[in-house]
């Protein structure tokens, strides 16, 4: 009796570490307050239409708050990886938070999805971020449409106001590199914090250089202010913005301000111009559906960025599983690997084909020349 009872209970103990390890555990740190929120919110909602199941492995998500303070991602991220034994880390929404927090996971060898704009946190590629992946566009990539089509309608001289954090810092070397390339002289180079209340010295610096066209590289609601300040100033010449801007409130804050802005950014802004052979149509109408279903509003493009880290690891973790257990180094490898051999994956924003040198690895698919028009978004075909 004594022991068949040990054998049941052997055998129940092995049926729960078989259970655990078929869970597979993802952190995910947004900010949901603070001045990022206007990014934050939609990548925290994002979270309940995230993948719960792939194959064998049950999906588990825990997510965390750092209220845009670098030194809270850093804090919640250590607290996942130490505390929860995370398999991969979706996160966090701001540059400089992501780009302090690659020493950890590199360190602990835990696969980082990140929904941030600048491309610094994979480029250049070495060792550390080896362990970092990206799911948004690459600057080059959006800006190579920019300049296009600037050179395409004769601007000469080109204007740039971008934040002084890495997103806006990569903006200006990528801009600087391409300006040249196209015969355009950048005539005025101004920095703002995120958090500035005023720009109008920097914008009127701009304005007395007076360029053909400016560029404005800020990410979420501080991409606004240096327009509006330019339009209140008396600015009406060509305004371009980075794929930074594309969220709805970049249209309620700016208002007639903003007419006429041209940026270059996911299909998404522009889903009902797409034609269904898009292989990611369905997929971005899918994922704007449910989440207006469930939050009653449409998601900005920085919600999506996280959806799709959820489909690069539902496509990546049976190919982990395959070589190792969730919940162990090893699999945690496996899983960077997989992910790294990512293959015409199609997400909201784009198609992804990763290598061991480009950890976004999108193309002209993951892009649309886009334009405001009549307070809205509208395909640019020119």
């Amino acid at each position: 009796m004594l022991l068949k009872k040990a054998v049941s209970t052997l055998l129940l103990s092995a049926a729960c570490v078989s259970l655990a390890q078929a869970q597979v555990t993802v952190g995910v740190i947004t900010s949901a307050a603070g001045p990022l929120a206007m990014i934050g919110v939609p990548q925290k909602n994002t979270v309940a239409l995230l993948p719960t199941q792939v194959g064998d492995q049950a999906i588990r998500y825990i997510a965390l708050d750092d209220g845009s303070d670098p030194t809270a991602t850093v804090k919640a991220l250590k607290k996942l990886i130490s505390e929860d034994n995370v398999d991969a880390i979706i996160g966090p929404s701001g540059s400089p938070n992501a780009i302090g927090v690659i020493s950890f996971v590199a360190q602990a060898q835990v696969p980082l999805l990140s929904p941030v704009g600048t491309a610094a946190v994979i480029l250049p590629m070495t060792a550390e971020k080896k362990w970092v992946f990206k799911t948004t566009q690459n600057d080059e990539l959006i800006a190579k449409a920019l300049f296009e089509h600037m050179a395409r309608h004769q601007v000469k001289t080109l204007g740039l106001i971008g934040t002084a954090d890495p997103y806006g810092e990569n903006w200006a070397k990528v801009a600087t590199a391409l300006a040249t390339e196209h015969g355009i002289k950048i005539v005025a180079n101004e920095r703002f914090q995120r958090q500035d209340t005023s720009i109008t010295g920097q914008s009127l610096k701009v304005l007395a250089a007076r360029p053909d066209a400016v560029l404005v590289a800020a990410p979420g609601s501080p991409a606004v202010m240096p327009q509006a300040t330019l339009f209140d100033q008396g600015y009406r010449g060509q305004v371009y913005q980075t794929h930074g801007a594309a969220l709805p409130d970049f249209l309620k804050l700016g208002g007639k301000k903003v007419e006429g802005t041209i940026l270059a950014a996911s299909l998404m802004l522009v889903l009902d111009e797409i034609p269904d052979s898009n292989p990611s149509k369905k997929i971005a109408a899918d994922y704007t559906a449910n989440y207006e279903k469930l939050y009653g509003s449409k998601p900005a493009t920085f919600g999506a960025n996280t959806f799709d880290a959820g489909l690069l690891l539902q496509a990546a973790i049976p190919l982990a599983a395959a070589k190792a257990a969730p919940g162990t180094v090893e699999f945690r490898r496996a899983l960077r690997d997989a992910l790294e051999s990512t293959h015409e994956l199609a997400g909201t924003q784009g198609v992804y084909s990763m290598t061991p040198d480009d950890h976004s690895g999108f193309d002209e698919r993951g892009r649309e020349l886009i334009q405001v028009k009549n307070g809205t978004w509208t395909l640019l075909r020119d």
